[in-house]
């Protein structure tokens, strides 16, 4: 039988200390240790996303931000990396049943990178698949990683429009190239991968069009809800859990550390300042509407899925909306206790200016812009075509 969510989360909560302890280390690899890859595989806790039938876990769609906010307090590259593999499990449960065979059959641990940048690449329909070529930047977690997700635009004749696709490639089939060097979230080995005239057999792809909510071709061997979630509609739930727990880190820390501290150039009790009050209860207050946005989206798509029912456009829009705007409310948190720190927060190191590093790293993501999300939102609710293709 596979753990349960308690027992994942039992083993979540006793590995926070040597990942803290790594942090400053994961950083300075610019990818994960092997220590680190080897303690989650020992622990499980890629497979929380992945089918039953092949052992995994199954967990609920929100645990992919309850368990990444969780990681994050004590190492955001981690946490980032290890919810990009985790939700590739999930990923791959709703491709064709001869993928999921293929890798699961020859390791369950398998490690599965990603971009979803559309127009990095283009693919040409021939018999059988499909000749990819292309330069994705961004694949999280690549190093170690044996297969790459990676999106891009097929097209399947000369008069038709191309069709959005996420081809599975094998890492002999593309080249990582070493660019990852970066103000934030430094170990995760967000490289660039290349791949010349690969040819991708037709059921190592998915289509977009079959991954927006209700059965898609993984349902006949998966059938539960996990593997029928609108997946780009809530895409921004897979990662925004990271900036939720750096900044509930940072509170929890400064709550513990605060109350005997006494500051270093007045020798007041910090923890009597009244601006230390109300810094505080605002990055609480905006921690705490991140976490609530984010589990109550999560759990009401998967509800509407459980009832048969896919969320409408709006609705879609909404959850992109609102996923952003919950990073958007993290990572003001962040600021505000980054704030707190003072002087000490000019240092490289130690987890405040990491957190602040990392918090403002997720934020530059795409999915995470309020601006884009806002345009998405506001054009759908306006009556006018929406400007997401992919939802």
């Amino acid at each position: 039988m596979p753990p349960t969510h308690d027992e994942l989360w039992a083993r979540a909560e006793a590995l926070l200390p040597v990942l803290r302890s790594r942090a400053a280390r994961t950083e300075e690899l610019r990818t994960l240790p092997d220590e680190t890859l080897r303690d989650f595989h020992d622990a499980q806790l890629y497979r929380i996303h992945q089918p039953r039938r092949v052992g995994g876990a199954e967990l609920e769609f929100a645990a992919v931000v309850t368990f990444g906010a969780l990681l994050a307090r004590a190492c955001a590259s981690t946490s980032w990396v290890w919810v990009n593999y985790a939700a590739h499990h999930m990923m791959l449960g709703m491709f064709p049943q001869r993928a999921q065979d293929e890798i699961w059959d020859a390791s369950r641990d398998a490690l599965i990178a990603s971009s979803f940048v559309f127009p990095a690449a283009k693919a040409k329909k021939v018999k059988d698949g499909y000749v990819v070529s292309g330069r994705w930047p961004f694949s999280s977690g690549v190093v170690p990683s044996e297969w790459n997700m990676l999106a891009g635009l097929a097209f399947l004749d000369e008069a038709a429009p191309p069709e959005q696709r996420i081809f599975l490639l094998h890492k002999s089939q593309y080249k990582v190239i070493d660019n990852w060097h970066a103000g934030g979230l430094r170990g995760t080995g967000s490289m660039d991968v290349e791949a010349l005239e690969q040819f991708v057999p037709e059921h190592r792809t998915l289509a977009v069009a079959d991954t927006k909510g209700g059965p898609t071709p993984g349902s006949a061997v998966n059938p539960g809800p996990l593997f029928q979630m609108p997946v780009f509609a809530l895409f921004p739930y897979m990662l925004s859990g990271v900036p939720l727990g750096i900044a509930e880190g940072l509170i929890e820390q400064y709550s513990q550390m605060s109350g005997p501290r006494t500051g270093k150039m007045t020798g007041a009790r910090v923890a009597e300042i009244q601006s230390t009050q109300i810094r505080l209860a605002e990055a609480t207050a905006y921690a705490r509407a991140s976490r609530v946005a984010q589990i109550g989206n999560c759990r009401e798509a998967q509800a509407l899925i459980e009832a048969g029912k896919v969320p409408d456009l709006k609705t879609k829009a909404r959850y992109r909306l609102e996923g952003a705007y919950a990073v958007h409310w993290a990572v003001h948190a962040v600021d505000a206790m980054f704030a707190l720190a003072g002087a000490s927060g000019l240092y490289e190191s130690g987890p405040t200016p990491r957190a602040f590093r990392d918090a403002h790293a997720v934020k530059q993501h795409f999915s995470f812009n309020t601006d884009i999300a806002g345009t998405t939102y506001g054009r759908v609710a306006l009556g006018l075509p929406g400007d997401n293709p992919t939802l």
